[in-house]
């Protein structure tokens, strides 16, 4: 049985180890990249890889890449918002302009794709959509970024409304909340956790291949996965 799903920001880091991982599994994937030349490090045969370009700033780039995938494969059975940015703002540094970036990328380009990808993951009965939050999704830590971790709370309440929106026709959606990963994204943080203690990339692609392999009697609308003791989440 031939599964289409949709991941954003595949080009490196978690969004290459999570296409790695389903590609592995026999999904065929639709990539959503700046650059579509970067889908040429995967290993996978034409008719299971599709590149298309996708800019979380362009909202026109959304319906669009939705648009290429479902008349490509004529269907879609998973979407995978894994795309995102960090940027340092609290009340002391940080600009609206990184502001509006944050919120741009982690908040209204998922919410874009989920909303234009939605009638096609109902109509498979079984459709998915995962949103890779953070720990910073369920608390705030002192020193992150309160920036960041605002679009994290947001869109662990845009997977709770996509849950009641989607029930009914088989869909289920799960905020997948990591600590630490070993990715760029985190490399020059001041007071990150220690390369030694992060999650890998490959961890956390195990756990969104787990997720989907799971029935519709089985949802699990957030799955957290530390990498330090925490007293809250």
């Amino acid at each position: 049985m031939t599964r289409i799903a949709m991941v954003s920001g595949a080009s490196r880091g978690l969004g290459a180890a999570i296409a790695k991982k389903l590609l592995s599994e026999g999904w065929t994937l639709s990539l959503g990249l700046r650059d579509v030349s970067q889908a040429q490090r995967f290993d996978a045969d034409e008719g299971r890889l599709l590149a298309c370009h996708f800019d979380a700033t362009d909202p026109a780039t959304a319906e669009t890449w939705v648009a290429q995938t479902v008349d490509r494969f004529g269907q879609l059975d998973a979407l995978v918002n894994n795309a995102g940015i960090l940027r340092m703002v609290d009340f002391d540094q940080g600009t609206e302009a990184d502001l509006d970036a944050l919120w741009a990328v982690n908040v209204k380009a998922p919410f874009r794709l989920i909303r234009t990808a939605l009638p096609h993951l109902k109509a498979t009965g079984t459709g998915r959509v995962i949103n890779i939050a953070s720990t910073d999704a369920k608390r705030y830590r002192g020193g992150t970024s309160v920036g960041y971790a605002m679009t994290k709370h947001a869109l662990l309440a845009m997977t709770q409304a996509v849950r009641h929106a989607g029930w009914d026709d088989g869909v289920r959606a799960t905020a997948v909340c990591p600590g630490a990963i070993d990715t760029d994204l985190i490399a020059n943080l001041p007071g990150v956790t220690p390369k030694a203690d992060r999650l890998t990339p490959e961890t956390i692609a195990d756990i969104v291949s787990f997720i989907l392999a799971l029935p519709n009697q089985a949802s699990v609308p957030e799955f957290i996965a530390n990498t330090r003791l925490e007293t809250v989440v």
